[in-house]
């Protein structure tokens, strides 16, 4: 009886580990960056942190901005479990006024495989 108890609890253990499921997973320190207000030609360069903290290296396959007047780069070698990585963004701070852009970044994250980034701010008059 109690080889059987012993083989049943080893097929049930061994069926609980195979069924985890091995993927990345991806999860940004903050999903929006707020400028505020930057005179003209300033620092345009921002970043966004990420984590994978998945089982499996974790792909940037594209990160696409809303217009040309953001310019995003993504990391080009996979990103290893529990690793940080980055997402740089530069905006042209040469264009005055309000702004509001979106980045799509798309990976190979199970839950969450297509995440939208977000900034915003002013562009001032020199001065003002």
């Amino acid at each position: 009886m109690k080889k059987f108890f012993f083989l049943g609890l080893f097929f049930l253990c061994s069926e609980i580990i195979i069924s985890q499921k091995i993927a990345p997973e991806i999860k940004f320190e903050k999903e929006f960056i707020d400028y505020g207000k930057i005179e003209p030609s300033s620092e345009g360069t921002r970043v966004f942190t990420f984590i994978n903290y998945g089982n499996a290296p974790l792909i940037i396959k594209n990160v696409q901005s809303s217009c040309g007047c953001t310019i995003p780069k993504k990391p080009e070698d996979p990103i290893d479990p529990g690793k940080k990585g980055e997402i740089l963004v530069r905006y042209d701070t040469n264009r005055i006024g309000v702004f509001n852009k979106s980045i799509i970044v798309t990976s190979n994250a199970s839950s969450d495989p297509i995440i939208t980034l977000k900034i915003t701010g002013i562009v001032t008059v020199k001065g003002k």
